[in-house]
């Protein structure tokens, strides 16, 4: 995979270490995963674009980690950097009827991570999740690791286990 300069490729397994919570969580149920790391820009325009590109992969497997209200519950969505949610597909996929986009700082207490850096790993409260299906097109997919300019790689499947969630169409092009 070629990798622009500036960009790091760990296997945190290999390595050890405090990590994020979403890297402690991934060590702690022994999932493979590989840490990338890249300068981030603030001024970047779409944070989960910045990611894909200074990574050298396709966004659709980028996946960007929404937080959104369904029927008043909170509700992750994980969704690629190349589209947007469809908040009526996220609130059919959780049960629900309506669904609203978050609270940024509702989102962040929850989470216990900022903006730009929510993963949908090693998250505070154990929320309802649900993964874009477009997800299982691909071996591993990249999702955010706690911290603005840092990501996991890892199998779509460990993603869905590890979090309790559930794969449905709720991605828009």
């Amino acid at each position: 995979m070629a990798r622009k300069a500036g960009t790091a490729k760990r296997d945190r397994r290999a390595q050890g270490g405090a990590g994020t919570p979403a890297t402690v969580a991934l060590t702690g149920a022994g999932v493979p995963f590989t840490v990338h790391s890249y300068a981030h820009d603030p001024a970047a325009p779409s944070y989960g674009e910045e990611a894909a590109a200074a990574l050298g992969m396709e966004p659709e497997r980028v996946f960007k980690t929404l937080l959104a209200e369904v029927d008043g519950a909170l509700t992750v969505a994980v969704v690629p950097v190349s589209g947007s949610l469809d908040l009526k597909s996220l609130a059919a996929a959780a049960g629900g009827k309506r669904a609203v986009m978050a609270d940024p700082a509702a989102a962040e207490r929850a989470t216990g991570y900022v903006l730009g850096g929510i993963s949908p790993l090693g998250q505070r409260r154990r929320l309802r999740t649900v993964v874009d299906v477009s997800a299982e097109s691909f071996e591993t997919v990249c999702v955010s690791a706690g911290r603005r300019g840092l990501e996991v790689e890892l199998a779509p499947a460990a993603l869905v286990g590890l979090v309790d969630g559930v794969l449905a169409p709720i991605a828009r092009a």
